[in-house]
């Protein structure tokens, strides 16, 4: 199968890259490397360094005819999308426009788009089911929202298949601790660097960790599986920050004291997703527990 995986040489994206080619698959990457890295660049995939807004684009379509667009490729940042959301939404709404328009004058047969627990509102019961109330409080979350409905709307006039993922807070290897704000990346970077990491109120807000060794195995099995549906990928599971902490330090055997302080306002206080979809869709469920996947960090 040809596929294309745009934001291939990110954190997630790479990771995706290297399992697609593991199963045989050939693989075509487009990434600017705005986040991406080219160290995570699997060797046997093709390249093009690129924007996803980039009118040629169509070139690259045209000449690989892919059965498969799996889109990663997004401006990530949740705080500079606040300050600049012209850019989030340039990226995230018009960079995939180009690529679902291209998707469907080639013929593509399924479109993999990733979106974000964020697109839910706060009102919902935890863990939140993918029919909960859709309210995103930042452009970044809105921006995410109208990329579903763009992708649901070119199915119906264009017939492409699709499966779209909402995911909660992926950790593991590859995570850059700078570019995207990962709470575990950072935590980790801080202890190996003697820095005191900073956590804000009590350190009880809990967050839902899944490892991206599970969210690419869902990511296989959506090459045949979920069509046309919104899925879930979670561990079902609360933790706090304050635990989580506690956890890195003993995975590293490193202890450094955390300083608390004010919280951020608006940070919310519990949040974590339910998975039940994705196991009675795809047969997938998070196998990676917390301590596994900070162990796998540590190692990789």
């Amino acid at each position: 199968m040809k596929i294309l995986v745009t934001g291939g040489a990110g954190f997630i994206g790479s990771h995706i890259v290297d399992a697609y080619i593991k199963e045989g698959h050939e693989v075509v990457v487009i990434d600017n490397l705005s986040n991406g890295k080219n160290e995570n660049l699997n060797s046997k995939a093709i390249f093009y360094k690129m924007d996803i807004r980039d009118e040629k684009i169509s070139e690259i379509f045209k000449k690989y005819k892919f059965d498969l667009v799996n889109h990663h490729a997004a401006h990530i940042n949740l705080r500079k999308s606040i300050e600049n959301p012209a850019l989030d939404t340039s990226v995230n709404v018009m960079g995939l426009l180009n690529v679902l328009k291209n998707s469907t004058d080639n013929n593509v047969k399924k479109f993999i788009y990733v979106s974000t627990a964020g697109v839910y509102s706060i009102e919902n019961d935890i863990p939140t089911k993918e029919e909960g109330k859709l309210d995103p409080k930042s452009p970044y979350g809105i921006n995410k929202l109208v990329g579903e409905h763009y992708v649901k709307i070119f199915s119906e006039l264009y017939g492409i298949d699709y499966t779209i993922f909402r995911y909660s807070n992926v950790y593991g290897p590859r995570q850059d601790p700078q570019g995207e704000a990962g709470v575990v990346s950072i935590f980790i970077n801080n202890l190996k660097s003697d820095k005191v990491s900073i956590i804000f109120g009590k350190g009880s807000q809990t967050r839902d960790y899944v490892s991206v060794f599970d969210i690419v195995n869902a990511n296989i099995l959506a090459i045949t599986k979920g069509s046309k549906k919104i899925i879930n990928l979670s561990t079902k599971k609360e933790t706090s920050v304050n635990e989580i902490y506690e956890i890195i330090q003993k995975v590293f055997e490193i202890s450094i004291k955390a300083n608390h302080i004010d919280p951020k306002p608006g940070d919310l206080e519990r949040n974590s997703l339910d998975n039940s979809l994705a196991k009675e869709i795809l047969s997938w469920e998070a196998k990676i527990n917390l301590l596994e996947g900070i162990k796998l960090m540590k190692t990789g």
